[in-house]
């Protein structure tokens, strides 16, 4: 993505969020995270808001995206939260069994802007090779 021009404004905005699903469940299986990603592309059709890689990693989501400054990243985050785990319980309705009290995500997040001339692709290759590499087990000290 590059500059945007919109009716009031010019913008090359990025932003690279983290959220984990709520108590840290490994429910972001291949049929969820498609789900998602649809849910993101009729977001964007909406919505002033661009998504342009989406990984997921078994308990946590990573977006890199890019949206107007009339939003600010937590309304982004609450509008995304919001949105996909309606979806997700309408299209997914055993995971209420998952999950008690009608939340997917945990209410945290963590948010960073990204340089497309810094470290841009290094962030875009890293969420999108989420969830494609192997656990490798951790080396013990004793």
């Amino acid at each position: 993505m590059s500059i945007v021009k919109s009716n009031h404004c010019v913008f090359d905005t990025h932003y690279h969020i983290v959220f984990p699903v709520k108590y840290r469940k490994a429910l972001l299986e291949p049929p969820i995270t498609r789900a998602i990603r649809e849910i993101a592309a009729a977001m964007t059709e909406r919505y002033d808001v661009w998504f342009e890689q989406l990984g997921t990693d078994g308990d946590h989501i990573h977006i890199l995206c890019s949206f107007h400054p009339k939003y600010s990243g937590s309304e982004i985050v609450g509008m995304f939260k919001s949105i996909t785990t309606k979806q997700l319980f309408k299209q997914f309705p055993e995971l209420r069994k998952e999950l008690w009290g009608g939340e997917f995500w945990s209410d945290g997040y963590f948010i960073s802007t990204i340089s497309e001339k810094g470290s841009w692709q290094q962030v875009e290759r890293y969420v999108r090779n989420q969830g494609k590499t192997k656990q490798t087990e951790q080396l013990r000290l004793l």
